[in-house]
Parts: C-alpha cells; sequence; structure tokens
C-alpha cells in the first residue's frame, strides 16, 4: 500500500523538483534534463519505472533535429537581425514622426505603427524596442512627452513581435500543440491587430484626458510636408509591405510553408540590406553568430524537455496532470481561467520559450478531452506569454529599454509605464476568450487521441509491479 501511495506522488514530486531546480538558477536546458534523470534513476530503483522506455530518447531527440517546422526559427531569426541592422526601422520612425506629428500623440502613434511593421517583418523584440528607444524616446522627451507614456508606449509596441506574425512564439507554440504554423498564423493575425488597436485608443483617451501628457510636435520640428512627405513616406513603407507579402502573404495563400516564408524573408533582408548599401561581411557574421545562438538555445531546451516528459509520462504524469485539470470546476472556462492566470504568474520568472517547452505539453492532453479548438489555445496562450517580456522582474523589454533609456528615466519609471498595456494585454485575453470567431476559420476541433511529444516509439505504459498493484474485487480479474 505505501508502494502505491509512492508511484502516485513520483510525478507531483518530479514537478516540484524541476521548480526546485530553476529556483536554484540552473539553466533551464539542464534542469529539465537533470531532473528527468534523476527521476528516472529513483524510479528504476523503486520498480516503478523500466529501462526500456529511456529508447526513446534517441529516437526523439533525432526527431527534434529532423523536424522542419522549427527550421523557421533560425530564418525568420537571421531576416529580423539582417533587417534591424539595415536601417529600416531608422527609416520608419522619422517617416513615420513627420507624417503624424501635427497630431496630439502623433509621436506615439508613430511608434505603435512602427512597432507593428517592425514585428511583421523582424520579429524580433530586442531589435524594435532598442531602435525604437534610441531614435523616438529622445524625442518624444524633448518635445514634453510623460515620460512615463513615452516608455510604456515603445515597450509595449515593442512586444508586438510576440503575437503578431511571422512571431517565433507562434511557430513553437504550433509545435507543442500540434497544429500547423499556417493556422497558428492566421488565428492570430486580427488578435493582434486589434491589440495594436487597443495601445493607439489607450494614447487617445489619455490625450483627450490630459493634452499635456501628448503633445503635438511644433511646426518648426515637422521638416517635411505635401508631395516630399508622400514620396517619402511610399519610399518608406514599400519595401517592408512587399516583404511582408513575400513572407506572411505568400503562407496564407498556401503557396509557401512557413519554413520556406521563412527562407524567403531571409534572402529578401539580404536584398533589402544590400539596397541600402548596408550589407557587409561583418554584418552577415554578426548575424550568423546570434542566430546560431538562439537555435541552439532552443534545441537544447527541447532536448532537456524531451527527457522530461518521457520520464514525466513513464511515471503517469500526464495522467495525474490530466485528472487534475479536468477536476477543476467550470469545464472548458474554468480550465482556460486556471491555465492563463498560472502562465500570467510564470511569465513574472520565466521566458515563453520556457514556459511553452514545459507547461504546454503537459496541458495538451486536456486541451483534446475537452474538446478545445487547439488554435483558440495557442492564440489565448500566445497573447498572455507577451506580457513575459512586460513583467518585472525579468521582463526583457524592460531590460532592452533601460539600456538605452536617456537619464532621467529610473527602472522604476520603465516598470510603472509597462502597468496600463499589461491590463490591456489582459483584457484582450479575455476578448479572445470570450469571442473566439476572431480567429477567423478556426479548424475543426480534433476528435482523434491526443498527439504525443515524442516522434519515436509511442511511450509504454507502466503500472506498479504486480506485489504492490491493489487486489481486485472478489469475483473480478485483475
Amino acid at each position: 500500500m505505501f508502494g502505491i501511495e509512492l508511484f502516485e506522488l513520483m510525478a507531483p514530486l518530479m514537478f516540484l523538483g524541476l521548480v526546485v531546480f530553476l529556483l536554484l538558477g540552473y539553466p533551464v536546458a539542464f534542469a529539465l534534463a537533470a531532473n528527468g534523470a534523476l527521476f528516472a534513476v529513483i524510479g528504476i530503483q523503486a520498480g516503478f519505472f523500466e529501462w526500456a522506455l529511456l529508447q526513446a530518447l534517441p529516437d526523439r531527440i533525432y526527431g527534434i533535429m529532423s523536424n522542419s517546422v522549427l527550421l523557421a526559427i533560425p530564418f525568420f531569426t537571421f531576416m529580423g537581425l539582417i533587417l534591424e541592422r539595415s536601417g529600416m526601422a531608422e527609416d520608419l520612425l522619422d517617416t513615420m514622426g513627420q507624417l503624424f506629428g501635427a497630431v496630439r500623440g502623433g509621436l506615439a502613434y508613430a511608434v505603435i505603427l512602427v512597432g507593428a511593421l517592425l514585428a511583421a517583418t523582424t520579429g524580433v523584440v530586442a531589435a524594435s524596442v532598442i531602435a525604437m528607444g534610441l531614435i523616438s524616446l529622445p524625442i518624444m522627451l524633448r518635445y514634453g512627452y510623460d515620460k512615463r507614456l513615452a516608455s510604456g508606449v515603445i515597450a509595449a509596441s515593442g512586444t508586438l513581435a510576440q503575437i503578431l506574425p511571422p512571431s517565433l512564439v507562434l511557430i513553437v507554440l504550433a509545435d507543442q500543440v500540434g497544429v500547423s504554423v499556417g493556422d497558428m498564423y492566421k488565428g492570430a493575425m486580427l488578435p493582434a491587430l486589434i491589440l495594436a488597436g487597443l495601445y493607439a485608443l489607450y494614447v487617445l483617451g489619455l490625450t483627450l484626458a490630459r493634452p499635456a501628457l501628448a503633445p503635438a510636435l511644433p511646426p518648426e520640428a515637422r521638416t517635411l510636408s505635401g508631395a516630399a512627405l508622400a514620396r517619402r513616406v511610399l519610399a518608406t513603407m514599400v519595401p517592408p509591405l512587399v516583404l511582408i507579402f513575400l513572407v506572411l502573404g505568400t503562407i496564407f495563400m498556401g503557396i509557401a510553408t512557413p519554413t520556406e516564408g521563412g527562407a524567403m524573408g531571409a534572402v529578401g533582408a539580404l536584398i533589402l540590406a544590400l539596397v541600402r548599401r548596408r550589407l557587409s561581411l561583418d554584418l552577415l557574421r554578426q548575424a550568423m553568430d546570434s542566430t546560431a545562438r538562439l537555435t541552439s538555445f532552443v534545441i537544447f531546451i527541447l532536448i532537456g524537455s524531451t527527457i522530461f516528459a518521457l520520464v514525466f509520462r513513464g511515471l503517469d504524469g500526464d495522467r495525474w496532470v490530466e485528472e487534475l485539470m479536468l477536476a477543476l470546476p467550470g469545464g472548458e472556462l474554468g480550465f482556460l481561467l486556471v491555465v492563463n492566470l498560472l502562465v500570467f504568474v510564470l511569465a513574472f520568472f520565466l521566458d515563453f520559450f520556457e514556459i511553452a517547452f514545459i507547461l504546454i505539453p503537459l496541458l495538451v492532453p486536456v486541451v483534446h478531452a475537452l474538446g478545445i479548438d487547439p488554435v483558440w489555445f495557442g492564440v489565448i496562450l500566445a497573447i498572455n506569454i507577451q506580457t513575459s517580456f512586460l513583467t518585472p522582474p525579468m521582463g526583457f523589454t524592460l531590460f532592452y529599454l533601460k539600456s538605452v533609456a536617456p537619464r532621467g528615466i529610473e527602472t522604476t519609471d520603465i516598470y510603472r509605464s509597462v502597468v496600463p498595456f499589461v491590463i490591456i494585454q489582459l483584457a484582450m485575453v479575455a476578448v479572445v476568450m470570450a469571442f473566439p470567431g476572431l480567429l477567423g476559420a478556426r479548424p475543426a476541433v480534433m476528435d482523434e487521441a491526443p498527439l504525443e511529444i515524442d516522434l519515436g516509439e509511442p511511450p509504454l505504459l507502466f503500472l506498479p509491479p504486480p506485489e504492490l498493484q491493489p487486489e481486485a474485487p472478489e469475483g473480478q480479474e485483475k
């Protein structure tokens, strides 16, 4: 009886062990792998786990390395890094600032629009936030913008790269929940644009209530007008729009897969950099080095999470999570509320890769058991995970902005500046939950069995040894 109770506690103890490893500061990839290996040994010694299950590891790791969907990550990363160094952000910010400068809060609207355009082309949060922080923040402060409004708009607009296609978050979530990246992109497009619109509405409401927070540019600061401004807008807007169509348009129309779209985007970025005379051997070396580091980071986390998931399932951890979540009151709504609250809290301490690779695989069987559309579920989580870039203490956007902020803007100012935008993002989560039709044509809910995480042999189910199994009721067989 004691053995049976210990077997039932193995999965919760394993999850708790992972939390301890993470709190001790160990790298996530190695914490996942070490925790899985530790509990595999404990399970084998206790008779709850068999070595034979670990034979699936080579197949799983080979499946990760040969996954063509994940190949889109280095392509989009490389594209974003090349574009970030090609001067496109500077040109967009300068031109949009001139276009909206005469409007109260015009620079804030320009930052939101440029943030959305950079998100749809570069897809790199760091590049967007740093570029806008270096160029727009000093100008906004010079012309009387409130420092918290200016900081908050730049930080929030930069994080649009995490929800607006071709977002790396959406690629990872699509792979984890078992849907196509194209469906995830289509589902996230309208909510992402609405989120950008809500940022603009917030700025509009603030300028109507307190005009002094975001004044219009004075006439002497608006150096372009009329035909000259129109030509500048066309010259600046056409290249990124062409690139957006080259990448997203071909994916949405079914002409190219996300991996192929990413490859075309990388080539397009190289051409744009060459046309702007910004392409150099040093730029290529930096972009390839950063791309290799990020891709290696993702692959190592995936390998670690695979080891963890294999052992966790061998100890009936998936069944424990499923029973725990299905027992929540409220059915589908109760499950979504608890999961979103959990993700929001974890986002204070973990980045989106860690949340996606640790938590999402445990929730996918519950999603299928409840009949929830996996695309809808993925988009909800993508918007929620986006807050991880804005919430202290681990919000990377806050660090990026602080590193380029002018003197006079303190860390506490940046922390307080993002609070309204975090609230807007959480409101957007509620809107998508209440109106799933925002995702457009949703694929039919899958009725088949939940997708297995591994790409090799299906995981075996192991029961406790015969001596630890409970006696069957009289008259029945075990």
